[in-house]
């Protein structure tokens, strides 16, 4: 029987959990993730936790952050005065937004505060510092792609995640 490992095209459902129990992100409303192993296309943990699995093996485990979406860090938080904002924007609390590096990257942030002086984003993944639970079943292995890409699904909604290397935190 085959048996999951770099190189090879593994398709998983999954359902990801807090440590209270609440999903944060689950295959079940757009079905299996196909994941070619090696690639950096999902965290480490997960690949890791994945290999070695045969076809319809399933597993639970729990990724502490440093395996996941890494610590917090506070030094990614960053404060924009009002006036250095396109006046075209509106940004509020709770929004998310991209932000442009000079080299034309875009980050994905997070409006923390959003006063009538200045704006507060967080660059951290919505994830990190979080430990995670995740149920998985391996459906598929396959020496080709059995999927057409669909960017990371990496465990966050914020737009921008769409490079399919999930090993920096895309989002």
């Amino acid at each position: 029987m085959e048996t999951v490992q770099n190189g090879l095209f593994v398709c998983v459902n999954y359902k990801g959990t807090f440590g209270n129990g609440d999903v944060f992100d689950s295959s079940e409303d757009h079905g299996p993730l196909e994941v070619q192993m090696g690639k950096g296309q999902v965290i480490i943990g997960f690949e890791s936790a994945m290999l070695g699995m045969k076809l319809n093996e399933k597993k639970t485990f729990t990724l502490e952050p440093d395996a996941a979406y890494g610590l917090r860090d506070e030094d990614l938080m960053h404060t924009f005065l009002r006036s250095e904002v396109p006046p075209e924007m509106n940004p509020k609390e709770g929004e998310s937004i991209l932000l442009s590096t000079p080299d034309g990257q875009q980050i994905p942030a997070h409006i923390v505060e959003a006063g009538d002086e200045r704006i507060v984003v967080d660059l951290n993944h919505p994830l990190a510092g979080e430990s995670l639970t995740f149920e998985i079943e391996i459906v598929g292995i396959s020496k080709t792609a059995t999927q057409e890409p669909q960017g990371c699904r990496c465990g966050c909604s914020d737009a921008g995640c769409d490079t399919g290397d999930c090993s920096s935190g895309c989002c």
